[in-house]
């Protein structure tokens, strides 16, 4: 076997070196795309962890309440904790990166002394650990990784110790942001202990993915594992998920390719016997003959374009939209295979999809069409196409009418977004090689980069503006739920819980806005109302009573110091506090002896309240039910042009060009990159069930395309099988 040096470097020459950083940074940024996405799930899977916790300690109150209290804080934090994470992460991965480029060792990186000494040794030890623990369970992910990186970086092998992406980068980063959020030193150590394969970022997706992108660049695109590797399967790309094996659309596609091997299937270990039909039958060498004309004839058309004389008898309609049906009428006489026919079918589809989209210009469509041959032949090469929404084909049409999509007309030819898609075309059609779809993504995928960090820094003051806004917003879902927490148990009074509705979600709000620099604030908040939740509830024994006297003049000072930070000074604050002094001396003043069924008519009376206003607070403000427009919202990314429909009737088109960390506000943006619309999810969610905005065009588009074509196809046999059996 011919021998190979494993420095990329030594054929590709010095620009090799810039184009290794740029893909090494490309898998951060993905890696720290992936951890972001689940970082919410895995918040409220820590703090459950730490109440859980707290019952190992029931003998020390102190050790308890210190467990709760951690818990209370992370859900409270869950913004600034998301914040943490992401930047600890992103500081530790670019050192990683930097280390790892200048010597064949990475140096430790990234880590603080957070802990005193013996704590902070067991907490390298107990991470090291649960990194091994994680590693072995992806064995096949890391080991492929760990190999990729090694031909990437011109090196024989790579240990897992010292791959950036290892496991115990990402917990010592969790670790370090529950520190940052975590005023009490004293507490840095309730969560290094809890980190395990069950609780932490899921690293298995994470590995699958960045092995996925290294394979599309030609790293090693062929790796096999040792047959003993339960996880070499992982390491290919496209791997079916559950959900996917699940859906009626890849069902019905491997009805259609039922030879076709995707995902697991790939990586799984077959018997010998099940090869040697494939290898040893009569026809192999005819179906190797006929392939090799069709892929001939394909790459002929590729080249010069269709025989005129075939050409003048294609099928009516522009030559651009007959191009496959013409291939399919006039391919080498038994060159198509019945699979051949079914995938011209589907790409026939497909691209008449996109010549009928009129949000996508003419020009735009033409450039697309010309990509059908080239298209074609990645097909008939790997039917992955229609399962995988990664493959590389079909990434190309999807980026490229989601750009065509922002290209105006008056700029003509000379735009450099015509320009950009133009490019990749003719590197496409000019390339009879596969891996140029690879090539042109990354192409698109730059332009698209520099293209968000132009409207990024064109837009520093609404994004400023913007996350303030987002911030803001999340307090004040945050001061809705902690609120609602206190609200329908039937012992507080209907006026109290207006009160709080109405008036201490803004108390809550700017306790959540501040707390970063002041803390305290929130605990304060929160305890005050709660005090005040007490004292409207029954005291049915003197010492209560007492109690409540003695506290009412701190609980009604309180209260006063908070209205005022909120400018709450009507008329209505008089009456509010008249009102609870009233409560407060019917209180007072009730019957202490109650009889045993005087109580029980009591109990039954609070709980008949507390049920009448659930109901009448879900009557009057129901739970709003996530529906299709909510789920769209959370779907759109950046780049997305959405057209909104002004008071005027006039339509106003815009591309969205920041989202907030938490998804949760958006700036719309002209192409001249100035600010349109600034919106929140909700917001946004309404205009569209308002049919007020639409989205121009969603991501998904040839998805939805093949979903159209196998239903038609379903109704047609349907309804050739209802006429047969009549």
């Amino acid at each position: 076997m011919a021998s190979h040096s494993p420095d990329p470097a030594a054929d590709l020459g010095s620009p090799f070196i810039s184009q290794r950083r740029e893909l090494l940074q490309g898998l951060v940024d993905i890696a720290a795309a992936l951890v972001n996405k689940q970082l919410d799930g895995f918040t409220t899977r820590l703090a459950d962890a730490l109440l859980l916790r707290a019952a190992d300690f029931a003998a020390d109150p102190k050790e308890v309440q210190l467990r709760v209290d951690a818990a209370n804080l992370l859900r409270k934090n869950r913004y600034p904790f998301y914040y943490a994470v992401s930047e600890h992460l992103a500081q530790a991965l670019g050192q990683e990166i930097d280390a790892i480029e200048a010597s064949p060792v990475s140096c430790e990186t990234g880590t603080r002394t957070l802990l005193p000494p013996d704590l902070e040794v067991d907490k390298k030890l107990s991470l090291l650990k649960v990194s091994r623990v994680i590693e072995g369970e992806h064995a096949g992910r890391i080991s492929a990784l760990n190999m990729r990186l090694a031909c990437v970086l011109g090196r024989d092998e790579l240990a897992t110790a010292h791959n950036p992406f290892r496991p115990q980068l990402f917990l010592s980063a969790i670790h370090e942001a529950w520190c940052d959020i975590q005023p009490d030193t004293g507490a840095h150590h309730l969560v290094y202990p809890l980190l395990g394969p069950q609780l932490c970022v899921d690293m298995g997706p994470l590995w699958q993915a960045l092995n996925a992108v290294l394979i599309k660049r030609g790293i090693l695109p062929d790796l096999v594992l040792p047959a003993h590797d339960t996880t070499a399967a992982a390491i290919q790309p496209a791997a079916d998920t559950e959900e996917a094996a699940n859906d009626p659309v890849v069902r019905q596609l491997r009805r259609l390719f039922p030879a076709q091997r995707t995902g697991s299937d790939k990586g799984a270990d077959r018997p010998l016997e099940d090869e040697l039909p494939v290898l040893f039958a009569e026809d192999t060498l005819h179906a190797s003959v006929s392939r090799s004309q069709l892929l001939g004839y394909l790459a002929e058309i590729q080249k010069n374009g269709p025989d005129p004389y075939q050409a003048a008898n294609m099928r009516s309609g522009g030559q651009q939209e007959s191009l496959l049906a013409h291939v399919k009428d006039w391919a080498p006489s038994g060159s198509l295979t019945q699979a051949d026919a079914r995938t011209i079918d589907l790409l026939i589809t497909i691209f008449d999809t996109v010549f009928h989209d009129r949000n996508i210009p003419a020009e735009i469509k033409t450039l697309i069409g010309s990509l059908q041959i080239p298209v074609l032949k990645a097909t008939l090469t790997d039917k992955d196409f229609f399962f995988s929404e990664a493959h590389p084909a079909r990434r190309v049409i999807e980026l490229i009418a989601k750009l065509g999509v922002g290209w105006d007309r008056k700029n003509g030819s000379s735009d450099p977004l015509y320009q950009t898609i133009l490019r990749n075309v003719k590197r496409i059609q000019s390339d009879q090689r596969l891996p140029s779809f690879s090539d042109a993504i990354d192409d698109i995928q730059a332009f698209f980069t520099r293209e968000d960090a132009d409207f990024a820094e064109a837009l520093l003051k609404p994004i400023a503006h913007a996350l303030e806004q987002e911030k803001r917003l999340q307090a004040t879902r945050a001061a809705r739920h902690e609120v609602a927490l206190r609200l329908g148990t039937g012992e507080i009074v209907a006026f109290v819980e207006t009160f709080l509705e109405d008036k201490w979600v803004p108390v809550l709000t700017l306790a959540y806005m501040v707390k970063d620099e002041k803390p305290q604030a929130l605990d304060s908040a929160v305890k005050t109302m709660d005090d005040l939740c007490w004292s409207v509830k029954p005291k049915i024994t003197m010492e209560e009573r007492k109690e409540l006297l003695a506290r009412l003049p701190g609980i009604v000072a309180m209260l006063n110091k908070w209205l005022d930070l909120i400018k709450w000074d009507d008329d209505a604050r008089m009456k509010f506090f008249s009102d609870l002094a009233k409560c407060h001396a019917s209180i007072v003043r009730a019957p202490l002896e109650l009889s045993s069924e005087r109580r029980m008519q009591l109990a039954i009376k609070v709980a008949r309240q507390a049920a009448e206003r659930r109901l009448q607070r879900q009557q009057g403000h129901p739970d709003p039910v996530p529906d299709q427009f909510d789920k769209q919202v959370q779907k759109l990314e950046r780049g997305t042009w959405v057209e909104f429909i002004r008071a005027d009737g006039t339509v106003m088109k815009v591309k969205l060009a920041w989202t907030g960390p938490m998804h949760s506000m958006f700036i719309f943006a002209t192409r001249e990159r100035r600010e349109a619309l600034t919106i929140s999810d909700e917001e946004l969610a309404r205009a569209l069930r308002e049919r007020r905005a639409r989205v121009v065009l969603e991501a998904g588009l040839v998805g939805r395309a093949l979903a159209q074509a196998l239903a038609n196809e379903s109704a047609n046999s349907d309804a050739m099988g209802g006429e047969s059996a009549a």
